[in-house]
């Protein structure tokens, strides 16, 4: 894992698990599923409209609300590539690594990038681009570690291979 580049979709303060994945749709288990309601709430043509590699870029406490993995989950089946946000809750963080779904606490980004502009993230360095302002930010890299589990596509793949690799 080295970068993450797409067309960027805001969302602001306290978007919470119930709004990233209503409730009315855990009884699937299907990322595919999932994904075709991923924000319905919030706005019912995000959907349709994202394409795989874009990203999410929010304002505080981002996932907050109950601890279901289905959230990162159908943001990630969605097609999105990385969420950047202000603050994002603990439990989604943890949720978000474990399933290998890039997140990027960036004050700055939240408060600078607009809906449509193209970004690009450098997770080795945190750098976040805003390719169409030109403006550059600078946001958490990620740990070895954990960019491990994230190009392992979340921890429990992350744990399989690491025993066969011993």
């Amino acid at each position: 894992m080295k970068a993450a580049r797409g067309k960027v979709h805001t969302f602001g303060d306290n978007i919470d698990t119930d709004v990233i994945i209503p409730a009315r749709y855990l009884n699937s288990s299907d990322p595919a599923e999932l994904a075709t309601h991923c924000m319905e709430d919030i706005d019912a043509s995000f959907a349709g409209r994202v394409q795989k590699g874009d990203i999410i870029v929010a304002k505080k406490n981002f996932g907050c609300g109950s601890s279901r993995e289905h959230a990162p989950i159908s943001i990630k089946a969605a097609g999105v590539s990385c969420v950047i946000a202000e603050t994002f809750a603990r439990i989604f963080y943890r949720n978000a690594i474990n399933i290998g779904l890039p997140i990027v606490e960036c004050p700055e980004a939240s408060a600078g990038i607009s809906e449509g502009d193209e970004v690009e993230i450098d997770f080795d360095t945190g750098i976040i681009s805003d390719i169409t302002t030109g403006q550059k930010y600078q946001g958490q890299a990620f740990p070895p570690f954990m960019q491990k589990i994230i190009d392992s596509e979340g921890l429990v793949n992350y744990i399989n291979n690491s025993k066969e690799e011993n």
